[in-house]
């Protein structure tokens, strides 16, 4: 089954603004995108937790979702480029922040649970990469 949303043609920036708008609905405090050669790659933003202002960071891996639409064989082979890969990956983000939200708004969790692996550390690195570099505390 070929990746979802591959057949996309919503331009990154409609997406990017409607990410930014999910987040501002649900009481983000600030948000921010990250660019790399002109184009974004992440959304960074901040809630206030338990009285704490808490970043978290979420990348939209272009590359990666690149990678497996060139092996999906269920993928013609004019979606996959950079660009393609660019709109089906921030569609992709878009669409699990909306799942997340979701979640929030029926009380079965709360942002920082949702988005605990994204939040950003004193070191800059998110709570996924500390522990992915054996820094915290591993599970048993």
């Amino acid at each position: 089954m070929p990746i979802s949303n591959y057949t996309t043609d919503v331009k990154v920036s409609k997406t990017v603004g409607e990410i930014h708008d999910i987040l501002a609905n649900h009481d983000a405090q600030k948000i921010m995108t990250t660019y790399e050669n002109k184009q974004p790659v992440g959304i960074s933003f901040i809630y206030v937790v338990n009285g704490n202002e808490v970043g978290f960071n979420l990348p939209a891996n272009y590359a990666g979702v690149l990678r497996a639409m060139k092996k999906d064989t269920g993928v013609h082979q004019k979606y996959c480029n950079e660009d393609h890969a660019r709109r089906v990956a921030w569609r992709t983000v878009l669409y699990w922040i909306e799942a997340q939200m979701a979640m929030v708004e029926a009380e079965m969790a709360t942002v920082d649970q949702v988005f605990m692996p994204y939040a950003l550390l004193k070191s800059g690195n998110t709570v996924y990469q500390e522990f992915n570099q054996d820094k915290l505390i591993q599970l048993q």
